[in-house]
């Protein structure tokens, strides 16, 4: 998992006593925010706020205490918030909390927190808190109201819906895929109809749609196109798949941030497929989906892009058919499309392209496959994609000069397309393959040529700080 700034966690209060030093104006919004929590809260302030009195008498949750705190009133407290000016009053509030066992928070001096608030968007049961580690509270605020914009007030029925259900849910003892179904199918239900009050009937025929997937035992198997690196690139259903596998396999070109998206249940496997490495045989990755999927698992095989451009997709469709297991594909953003995204330019220049070609510069044996059309490659009217080239990209590119291709045709070299490290270098079908040999570069790898891609403007200095730490 990618490292976490700060821990999003949820604390109960409700019926606790917890402790407010001070009587500000930000100690009063703390107050109210832990008695909607349910909390017991006590406030000591030796010269309390017209507003912290009000609020006071207005809550029989709140107790106000006209004097300073003292160590002897946090004993007994669940959590405890100061509201003070100087360090040192900080310093001591927040010592004698952590020796009564408690976490702290002193308002607007996070080094002297153990937790923070953030910003919070309220359709309880669904809560949503939202955490710039202090770094940006103003971006924090727009967050929060782009989501309080969209997110229907409806949705708190909904969720005091599943509150309500679950225990009912749960007495069925239904295995995981079966209450995935249930929950499945009473979010999208939520989402389409936030404004209705869910109805008593409705649990029951998501009940019978539960059951019926009881008798469903045999698993299957999700071929899903993890796009060629940016998260945000996955599609909807991607995203659906990946939240409700039992197991991913996955090929190691997959980057952390997409399996972070994933279901933290799920098992995940590495297939070791990168290229020029040590890989798994894919008769083994077939065996183990096809294996998995007979245990009566949801298995997604996530791969890099598109799983049916040249992600060996036949063969593990025709291993999963042999075997009579049920096989989806979901298509993916292909490399080819996310490095010309990045880079803002088109496939298929109408001035320049009449075709667009995918081809794949490595064969079985590692070298340039043997039954490339070279006439078709080395048309000028052609854009050109090739796959899998670091390792024959020089051959290549002399043959395709053998066949009459214009040395200066323009050849963009792009590193891991869409991602946060993506390198890039501009350069012409004659000279590219002695950059990329004197670039220190790792990952997977494009090469895009024809005109199309003359518009593409890297210069020298740009390609030197992309690679720098690829």
């Amino acid at each position: 998992m990618a490292p976490l700034a700060v821990l999003p966690v949820f604390l109960k209060l409700a019926g606790r006593r917890t402790i407010v030093a001070g009587g500000s104006g930000a100690a009063v919004w703390k107050a109210e925010l832990l008695a909607a929590a349910g909390a017991r809260v006590e406030v000591f302030s030796g010269a309390p706020g017209e507003a912290m009195i009000a609020l006071a008498d207005a809550s029989e949750a709140i107790t106000l205490h006209a004097r300073e705190w003292t160590q002897d009133d946090l004993a007994g407290a669940s959590f405890a918030i100061g509201a003070m000016e100087g360090d040192a009053e900080a310093t001591r509030f927040r010592d004698a909390a952590r020796a009564a066992g408690m976490p702290v928070n002193v308002i607007d001096k996070p080094e002297f927190c153990d937790v923070q608030f953030g910003g919070i968007v309220n359709r309880s049961p669904l809560v949503i808190g939202i955490s710039t580690d202090g770094a940006a509270p103003v971006f924090g605020q727009a967050i929060r109201a782009r989501i309080e914009a969209i997110l229907p007030q409806g949705l708190a029925r909904w969720a005091e819906a599943a509150k309500v259900w679950r225990m009912r849910v749960a007495a069925l003892a239904l295995p995981f895929h079966a209450r995935q179904r249930f929950w499945g199918l009473f979010a999208r239900q939520a989402l389409a109809n936030p404004a209705q009050k869910p109805a008593e009937a409705l649990v029951d025929a998501l009940e019978t749609e539960a059951m019926a997937a009881v008798g469903a035992k045999s698993g299957c198997i999700m071929l899903v196109g993890a796009g060629p690196g940016d998260p945000e690139l996955l599609t909807m259903k991607a995203v659906r798949a990946l939240q409700s596998a039992d197991v991913i396999v996955h090929d190691d070109l997959v980057p952390p941030a997409v399996l972070d998206v994933a279901r933290r249940e799920s098992l995940r496997i590495s297939a070791g497929k990168r290229g020029r490495g040590p890989s798994c045989r894919q008769e083994d990755i077939n065996a183990l989906v096809v294996r998995l999927a007979r245990e009566g698992r949801r298995v997604v095989r996530l791969k890099s892009g598109d799983p049916m451009i040249f992600g060996r997709a036949g063969e593990e469709i025709a291993a999963a058919e042999a075997a009579g297991i049920p096989v989806e594909v979901v298509p993916g953003i292909s490399a080819a499309q996310g490095a010309a995204a990045a880079l803002g330019l088109s496939l298929t220049h109408r001035d320049h392209a009449r075709r667009l070609q995918y081809v794949t510069a490595h064969g079985r044996d590692g070298r340039l496959p043997r039954d490339l059309c070279w006439t078709a490659l080395a048309d000028p009217a052609a854009s050109t994609v090739v796959y899998m080239a670091g390792g024959t990209w020089l051959d290549m590119a002399a043959r395709l000069l053998g066949e009459g291709l214009d040395p200066q045709t323009p050849a963009v070299a792009v590193v891991n397309a869409t991602r946060a490290d993506q390198a890039v270098i501009a350069s012409t079908v004659a000279t590219l393959g002695q950059e990329l040999a004197s670039a220190q570069w790792s990952g997977p790898l494009l090469i895009l040529y024809g005109s199309a891609f003359a518009a593409s403007k890297v210069s020298p200095e740009s390609i030197e700080a992309a690679f720098t730490g690829v």
